[in-house]
């Protein structure tokens, strides 16, 4: 298996910076578009809902199959146009095409034949997705070698991928109101498919087109990559280099804190809505949807609910990503990240007194200080994580592992998302909410609302404590930096 020796840089363009954080539009768009569309297959497309949830969860485990093996490929190509472009640009016009394949369906077609279209669409569209994210992921963590330059990259990348946020929200109100664009549920989201899929091809290519990929040394180009004849060696280099991947502690920290912090906020991440509509609004959709009762709004942009989802991204794309990539500058890292939780969790206690019946605009007192922690949490992760990879090949050697390393955090991020669905379910249950009952008892909505701020508050607490042994300074980061200089000029 043939070595991958790179040069990596320090500070990068603004224009490299922009290009690469176009292709998080992607990676942000097509799973926030799919989770509200996902909704319209039990009330558009006449889907059961245990079918629904078979659909929504098969996909996940066949995605956490071809993860580790694309970033595996990834790392071993050599093209004439490097590791990662390549499948980065084909993998985002397949993968924006089979998301508007998945969704030109059709309720007359029947159940059974509408289940079994989306399932193979589906694997298909989870095939093409991975193609085009795992390298995509991977070409971000070597796009530059410098501690501070990383975080910065992430902080850009970050910000444009919560315009994905600011944007979904406002997918129901289209979709759901047939006196606004759309006749139909049916129509509206085979409409809105065929643009987000173009808008995903538009911004998923542009990383690929204008990104610069660190050149392999002439040792590493001129060694043999991934052939056929070489098949078995591959798979045992696969689960070879997944050990190592899985022995590695400060990743290890990484991945337990985010799946803490990141799933913690996923349990509850509904029930702001619940809370809105039942409690602040007693249960009534026509006021929670026309709350802005201004004539110079229009209709579409009265939704209670979608403000408070499009506030908080704004919130922490403008204001929360900035001050958290200054803070990792000025205290470093892993600072900047127990800063941002400790943040965060005051925010989710401020929730009590934010949702107010009596004051509705309270709503967004939270917002500041609670966005700290998705604004903290991915902006640091990825950057620490690319630190993690020059850890890695200080220990282990070559090849890199820039997206096998992002293949099994992101594979961990999807899992704890999935458990994050059932978990939600089951508190639902516990504190007796009633889908069918516009008004819900006292208990019920006080438990909810308690739910709503010890969830994510407890489980960011731990993640605090989860972070405190990880070891990865910047002076430490340096002094890895200059011993890989020296170890790759042996190798040449």
């Amino acid at each position: 298996m043939k070595q991958t020796t790179i040069t990596s840089t320090g500070r990068l363009s603004f224009g490299q910076k922009l290009a690469y954080g176009s292709g998080s539009l992607t990676n942000n768009l097509l799973p926030a578009a799919l989770g509200v569309f996902m909704y319209f297959l039990v009330t558009g497309f006449g889907m059961d809902p245990f079918l629904a949830g078979l659909l929504g969860g098969i996909p996940r485990f066949f995605d956490a199959l071809t993860d580790p093996i694309m970033g595996y490929i990834s790392d071993n190509s050599r093209t004439g146009w490097g590791r990662r472009r390549p499948y980065i640009f084909v993998g985002a016009i397949v993968t924006g095409i089979l998301f508007i394949l998945l969704w030109q369906m059709s309720p007359e077609n029947g159940q059974t034949f509408n289940f079994w279209y989306f399932l193979v669409m589906s694997l298909l569209y989870i095939t093409g997705n991975t193609i085009f994210s795992t390298p995509f992921i991977g070409l971000g963590y070597e796009m530059s070698d410098d501690y501070n330059e990383r975080t910065r990259l992430m902080g850009i990348t970050n910000i444009i991928g919560q315009t994905a946020w600011m944007i979904v929200p406002w997918f129901w109100a289209l979709i759901s109101n047939p006196d606004y664009i759309f006749a139909t549920q049916v129509e509206g989201v085979r409409k809105l498919s065929i643009a987000v899929g173009a808008l995903c091809i538009l911004t998923g290519i542009m990383p690929a087109i204008f990104c610069k990929e660190p050149p392999l040394s002439e040792d590493a180009k001129n060694r043999q990559g991934i052939t056929m004849s070489g098949m078995w060696n591959v798979m045992k280099d696969i689960f070879k280099n997944l050990g190592e991947v899985f022995s590695n502690r400060p990743f290890l920290r990484l991945c337990v804190a985010t799946f803490l912090v990141y799933n913690g906020f996923q349990i509850v991440a509904a029930f702001s809505n619940y809370i809105i509509v039942y409690y602040m609004f007693n249960g009534d959709y026509s006021l929670a949807n026309n709350w802005l009762t201004w004539s110079w709004v229009p209709t579409l942009f009265r939704s209670a609910s979608a403000w408070f989802a499009t506030v908080n991204a704004l919130i922490t794309a403008f204001l929360v990503i900035p001050i958290v990539t200054w803070m990792a500058a000025k205290y470093g890292k892993k600072q900047a990240f127990v800063i941002s939780t400790v943040l965060s969790i005051v925010g989710y206690i401020m929730k009590w007194w934010g949702f107010s019946p009596e004051n509705p605009w309270l709503m967004f007192l939270p917002l500041p200080l609670m966005s700290f922690g998705m604004g903290g949490l991915f902006t640091l992760m990825m950057s620490m994580t690319a630190d993690v990879c020059d850890l890695d090949e200080l220990h282990n050697g070559l090849p890199r592992k820039e997206s096998q390393f992002g293949a099994i955090y992101w594979w961990m991020v999807k899992m704890g998302q999935s458990l994050a669905l059932v978990l939600s379910g089951a508190i639902l249950k516990w504190v007796a909410f009633d889908q069918n009952a516009a008004i819900q008892t006292p208990e019920t909505l006080t438990n909810l609302r308690l739910a709503d701020i010890i969830v994510p508050a407890g489980s960011a607490f731990i993640a605090i404590f989860v972070m405190i042994g990880y070891n990865l300074t910047e002076d430490r980061m340096n002094d890895i930096k200059e011993k890989l200089k020296i170890k790759r000029s042996q190798q040449q």
